[in-house]
């Protein structure tokens, strides 16, 4: 019967012409992998190495085989991290990647989904920039992440849109949330943008240059800082306002600014998020995992936000 002891000696053998080569290469002694060669050309009745001088040269069976027993040990190897890969999901780590509004949207409840099916893992939730979450993936660091779209880089990425995430004008002056804002009025703004260190990339930011491009006009920020929970508190003392996903503000907004609200922009923009890892990867168990999980999640908080109707402050 043959085994994969056999097939490998077999292939050393052939990629290196010579039977004591090929036992150094494995570790064992010259005999061993002569017996191996020997019981695998008893099994398939025919010769497959000739002696020539103190090597050996395969015969056309050897020629024949290789490509067979090369398929084989690579199926084996598949087979052993395959289930590698799903004992992790018992013990192991978990890593993720996730940019800062949608660890905001789903962080801390996507790890308690994780948990809840396999509470002896480890979770690593990775990133705060879409932009530095694909870096981490081109580097091998983590195999996918949520991102949003207008931050990718697509070359060499298989991209995977999730949902659509608008972005809305938020304000603490109940006039400027009176009516959805034109670009023109975001113009004139006095603003204040999260993601200060990615500015030349933050996705938010890259939309909102594009949608006042046609004007010749350029959103100007009086306030720069790192986090969107910052942003709206500094909102909702009065102090600037901002464009946020709707999500966040709906989330955010009667924690941090109570009394803010949030118009639309005219037109309507929108984010996307996507699932993105490296283009032909072969996503193991747990990262698939985490993606199910959460795709649901974020996906939830995005209709949620979709049927909202705009919140705006009261006059008093």
């Amino acid at each position: 019967m043959l085994s994969l002891h056999q097939l490998r000696c077999f292939l050393v053998t052939y990629e290196l012409g010579s039977l004591t080569a090929a036992a150094e290469e494995l570790g064992y002694a010259q005999p061993s992998i002569s017996e191996q060669i020997r019981a695998l050309e008893k099994s398939l009745d025919a010769q497959l190495f000739q002696r020539v001088g103190r090597g050996v040269t395969p015969t056309a069976v050897a020629d024949a085989l290789r490509p067979h027993a090369e398929r084989t040990l690579a199926a084996a190897e598949d087979a052993r991290q395959a289930v590698r890969s799903v004992s992790s999901l018992e013990t192991g780590t978990i890593r993720f990647g996730m940019f800062g509004t949608a660890r905001l949207y789903a962080g801390a409840g996507l790890v308690a989904d994780v948990l809840a099916r396999h509470p002896g893992v480890r979770v690593e939730l990775v990133g705060q920039n879409s932009t530095d979450v694909e870096e981490e993936i081109r580097r091998g660091r983590i195999e996918a992440a949520m991102i949003a779209i207008a931050s990718v880089q697509s070359e060499g990425m298989e991209v995977t849109p999730v949902c659509h995430d608008e972005l809305v004008y938020v304000s603490a002056d109940p006039e400027r949330t009176a009516s959805p804002v034109t670009p023109q009025r975001l113009a004139r703004a006095s603003l204040v943008m999260s993601e200060t260190t990615w500015r030349a990339t933050d996705s938010t930011r890259t939309i909102l240059r594009q949608m006042l491009h046609e004007t010749g006009l350029n959103p100007v920020t009086r306030i720069e800082v790192e986090d969107v929970e910052t942003a709206v508190e500094l909102v909702g003392m009065g102090l600037a306002d901002s464009v946020i996903p709707k999500g966040a503000a709906m989330q955010l907004l009667p924690r941090l600014a109570p009394q803010a609200g949030w118009t639309s922009l005219r037109p309507r923009q929108f984010d996307s998020l996507a699932i993105v890892h490296r283009a032909g990867a072969a996503l193991s168990p747990a990262t698939r995992l985490m993606i199910e999980l959460a795709t649901a999640r974020i996906r939830t908080v995005i209709d949620e936000a979709d049927i909202a109707m705009p919140r705006r402050k009261q006059r008093r």
